[in-house]
């Protein structure tokens, strides 16, 4: 008796896990059918369609063995048509997002052509803005970490700045490219519904976008890395940017975004890092880099985070040519 209500439990288990598993495919077809480069008109139809199939192999006492393999040919054929979607370069896109960014390297020389400093009014009122700047890697002297929280203190969007004697700075976000009148939906974010973009902007414009009219809360921590490493860093973004230039891709919250690409770009040159669940709920990426030995351990995480909040530095600084300077002045390992 006690063997059968064992195995009678063993099979109620997979009875379980195979309706989740199905249920789990049945609502990301639909939602990659809704979310895709079909017609306005047809999309809703389409994915309405497979929800129907979705729900008839889910009905209990319709679990045959054939209605099950129907369902799964039917998901392959939405799978791989969804990764055929191709991205583009070519759409009516944001002012802020239009121009694409490149680099020239020669030797130690790079020529960084359309780094962005946009001429804001307000958060959706400005003037797009760009210029060219040539910088000698070997004069980089520094690598700072910015973390940005515009909601759930579980997310939040992350930058890397680069600073070269003289006081240059130049920063990278990596985004959504959204085409004109398009909003950030976090959903639409997992669906190919914004190609991949990497901003090469001066600090005036990714920061204080942030802090002077959107209002988030941003912090900045000196990194402890090595300037080898830094530029290693650095020259790995580049080749992505042109890249992205020439052959565009899709974001995916989940597996292509701001957190788990910088780690993309940095995991070659550091062996020894391993993936960490704070790479996704990058809200904790802080106490993630605090544990690593990559922030100042000087002072408690607590401490550290309150006064590596810039936000007072940042309106104060406004859009003064010292702005990478001020926010920076007196924060724990800053220059």
């Amino acid at each position: 008796m006690a063997l059968f209500s064992r195995g009678a439990a063993t099979a109620v288990i997979r009875q379980i896990l195979l309706f989740t598993c199905l249920a789990a495919l049945a609502v990301w077809a639909v939602l990659a059918i809704y979310y895709s480069n079909l017609p306005d008109a047809l999309r809703p139809a389409a994915a309405g369609v497979f929800a129907a199939v979705g729900l008839a192999t889910l009905a209990p006492g319709r679990w045959k063995r054939q209605r099950i393999y129907s369902f799964l040919a039917a998901f392959a054929c939405v799978l791989v048509w969804w990764l055929c979607i191709p991205p583009s370069n070519s759409r009516n896109w944001q002012p802020d997002v239009a121009v694409l960014p490149w680099a020239e390297i020669s030797g130690n020389n790079v020529t960084l052509h359309n780094i962005r400093n946009c001429d804001y009014r307000s958060e959706t009122d400005y003037t797009a803005r760009h210029y060219d700047r040539t910088l000698d890697l070997d004069k980089m002297r520094s690598v700072d970490f910015f973390q940005v929280f515009w909601g759930s203190p579980l997310i939040s969007h992350t930058m890397l700045s680069f600073g070269f004697e003289g006081g240059a700075y130049v920063c990278f976000s990596i985004e959504t490219r959204k085409q004109a009148g398009e909003e950030y939906s976090a959903l639409k974010g997992f669906f190919k519904q914004y190609e991949l973009t990497y901003i090469i902007g001066d600090e005036r414009d990714l920061v204080g976008l942030r802090t002077n009219y959107r209002g988030e809360d941003v912090y900045l921590y000196h990194l402890n890395a090595s300037m080898e490493l830094a530029r290693q860093v650095f020259l790995d973004y580049l080749e992505e940017v042109n890249r992205l230039k020439d052959q565009p891709e899709w974001y995916n919250a989940l597996t292509s975004n701001c957190t788990t690409n910088i780690r993309g770009h940095t995991a070659p040159y550091t062996p020894n890092a391993r993936f960490d669940w704070r790479i996704i709920v990058n809200g904790y990426i802080d106490e993630l880099l605090y544990q690593q030995g990559l922030l100042d351990r000087s002072l408690p995480l607590a401490e550290l985070k309150k006064m590596s909040h810039i936000n007072a530095r940042a309106r104060q600084a406004g859009t003064a040519a010292g702005f990478p300077q001020l926010i920076r002045l007196g924060l724990p390992g800053m220059q």
